[in-house]
């Protein structure tokens, strides 16, 4: 409940989440006679897909973070823990959406952060920025949509011979 809220605790219209805005619209199998949600699901597999959120991979340029502690002269450090505030995520001076869990990769050598954005911010490659906060003042830092997972090792997969 960090990345998104369930349908059961959600109390507003922008608190709930679709499969389909979560990236797992696979797992809705509508060749199945019934289920509860069958109609809401599939009259929003009709709508545009550009109205969706979508849940998306973060990498945040670690350089413009040391940049940042840099100016206030203190020494970066790669957080310990996840972060599960929530900070805004902006295109130019548009909200594009929000960072919802911030960490340190040690697998990846990288920071990053897992977001929900309106579609049109969500392709991969695109960049986005991040708000951070130093000492009390909000920055941003420059970071760029990536695919999910952030890591997936092809022997993950592999079929032994």
């Amino acid at each position: 409940e960090v990345d998104y809220t369930s349908s059961k605790k959600a109390l507003i219209p922008s608190q709930k989440y679709s499969p389909f805005e979560l990236g797992m619209g696979r797992m809705v199998h509508f060749e199945k006679e019934n289920f509860t949600g069958r109609c809401s699901l599939l009259n929003e597999q009709r709508q545009s897909q550009s109205d969706f959120r979508r849940l998306i991979g973060l990498e945040v340029d670690w350089p413009s973070v040391e940049k940042l502690y840099d100016e206030m002269g203190l020494a970066s450090q790669a957080p310990s823990i996840a972060s599960r505030v929530h900070v805004p995520l902006y295109s130019g001076k548009q909200q594009a959406g929000k960072a919802t869990s911030t960490t340190w990769s040690p697998l990846l050598k990288k920071m990053i952060a897992l977001g929900s954005v309106r579609s049109e911010y969500a392709s991969e490659g695109a960049m986005l920025e991040m708000e951070i906060t130093i000492e009390a003042t909000r920055r941003s830092v420059p970071a760029k949509v990536v695919k999910l997972p952030f890591y997936n090792p092809p022997r993950k997969t592999a079929t032994p011979v």
